[in-house]
This record gives C-alpha cells, structure tokens and sequence, in this order.
C-alpha cells in the first residue's frame, strides 16, 4: 500500500481534525465513495477511538505526527474502495456491533427488515422455539434471534470455515454461544436435521454475470462464493424451497431476504412447490421488495 508523505498533503492546512477531515471527504470525492463525510467521520473516530460527537465538538484538536499517518493509511485504503467495516473490523447491525472481515458479507441495513419478519412470525410460537439459519456468514440473523428470543435453540449452518471463526466470535461477544449451534457444511449436503419453528436464509442471490458489476466494495473485497446464485440468481431459492418444508413444523415459516427484482421469481417457486401457504412479499424501509416468506403446509 502507498505510505502517503507529507509532500501529498495540501502544505497549507494545519493538522487540526478539521482540516483533516476536510482533506479527507475530498479525497473520497474524488475516488467516487458514495458516503465522503460519513466514512470519513467513522474512520477517523475509530482510528483514535472517540465518537463522531468528539469529532464535531473539538474541531481544533491537533493531530501528532503517529495518528496522522495512521490516519493517512485508513483514508488510503478507502480510496481503494476498501469497505469501512473491514478498515475498522466492525460493523454496527440492530444496534449492536459485530465483528466482519474479507472473509464474510458485511450486514446491511435493509437485512433488519428480514429479522423483523421473522420476529413477527414466530410472535405467537409458544417457547421454545426452533431456528435454522442458512448461510450463517457472519451469524449476525442468528445470534439477533437469539438475543430477541431468550428461549430459542438456533441451528446455523455455513459453508466456509474462515466465516464460522468470524461467527463463532460474534457469538461469544454478544454471550449466546450457549444457544447459538454452528454447522460447518454446504447447506446443499449437509442434513438439516428438524423440525424447525423457522428457517431463515440471506443466500448468495446475485447472477453470475452480474458480479463483475458490482460497486467495488462489493466485487473487490467480499467473498464471492456468497454472492454467487447461479446463471439466474435463483440457485439456493429452488434447493431451500423444495428442502424447507419437509423440516418445519406444521404452519412454520420460511424467511427469505431477497434481491428487490426476484419477489415475482421466488414467490412462484413456492406456489409451483404447493407446499406453502399466506405467501407474502414484504418491502424495506426504501420501498423495495426485500423478504419473501410463506407458512409451510406438511400435510
């Protein structure tokens, strides 16, 4: 990575945060990051570990010459398009944080509306209650049901052991490890056991094609294989669907997060299956269909 010297600063700026965070959002303008001032703010206050507040309230704080470069190096590497989350290692989800690198997806807010309908379905399940979770990545859906379910077993499985280790850690921050069981495995092999109150997948959803056109954070920096849903990005929708139902209890729900044009493809794929009913296609708080779920019907 480029160290930056002193001569690519602006030489007439002082070192005060201000200045610093000016020359910052510049530079993130330039390089067309969407959130120039907000990346900013989050970079800097996590690199000195005070909140955005500080930021805004002692303006002329003076950098020395350690943070500035240290500092220097966090707004480099956003420049290269590098995902905020991986730069500080976090990433805040339903208010809470959670630990993410290269190695799983960073958490997105519209995913909350996913967990909100899971939430509401199981609201009249009597305790306890059984989860599966596919495609755990970082064990955010999981360990957040736990959390909002005290009296909930989850069951979640994923693929990639480098993801587990992330999950596993978010597990012990957030004290359900107890609740939380971890499945290493392909959840197109492994055996997903049962019965379930509720499955709930976030799956890989995005066309093969498709990947290469990804905004950077995306294509350069998050792993592919869970991104990757087929020539169609209906892969995992066909194997969970036709699976589902034959592991949930009587009237349990499927949740499914999807892409906000594949609402048409995946509710047919669960009426064409017959095996489920009250199918419902559910927005995010920006208006686009975001989650699928319907009952399942075992008899």
């Amino acid at each position: 990575m480029e160290v930056l010297e002193e001569s690519k600063l602006d030489p007439c700026r002082d070192r005060t945060l201000h200045s610093f965070l000016n020359w910052a959002c510049h530079k993130f303008l330039q390089a067309g990051v969407a959130s120039p001032r907000l990346d900013a703010e989050i970079l800097v206050a996590d690199g000195l570990g005070v909140s955005r507040t500080e930021l805004m309230t002692h303006p002329e704080r003076t950098l020395n010459r350690v943070e500035e470069q240290m500092l220097c190096s966090r707004i480099e590497r956003r420049v290269l398009r590098e995902p905020v989350s991986h730069i500080t290692g976090v990433q805040e989800f339903w208010s809470l944080e959670f630990a993410v690198n290269e190695k799983v997806l960073t958490p997105r807010p519209e995913t909350e509306t996913l967990i909100e309908q899971c939430l509401k379905a199981l609201a009249k399940t009597s305790s306890p209650v059984q989860i599966l979770d596919l495609g755990t990545g970082s064990g955010i859906l999981s360990i957040i049901l736990a959390k909002e379910i005290s009296q909930s077993h989850v069951t979640a499985i994923e693929n990639s052991t480098e993801a587990l280790e992330v999950a596993r850690k978010n597990a012990a921050r957030h004290a359900v490890t107890d609740r939380v069981c971890f499945v290493a495995g392909d959840l197109m092999k492994v055996d997903w056991q049962g019965p379930y109150h509720l499955i709930v997948s976030n799956p890989p959803y995005i066309e093969s094609e498709n990947l290469s056109k990804c905004m950077p954070e995306v294509r350069q920096y998050e792993p592919a294989q869970a991104l990757d849903g087929g020539r169609d990005g209906l892969d995992y929708y066909r194997f969970i669907i036709s699976m589902a139902w034959k592991r949930l209890e009587e009237n349990g729900w499927l949740v499914l997060e999807i892409g906000h044009t594949q609402a048409p493809a995946v509710i047919a794929l669960m009426q064409g299956s017959s095996r489920y009913q009250d199918i419902q296609v559910i927005q995010d708080y920006s208006g686009y269909d975001r989650v699928v779920l319907g009952g399942a019907v075992n008899g």
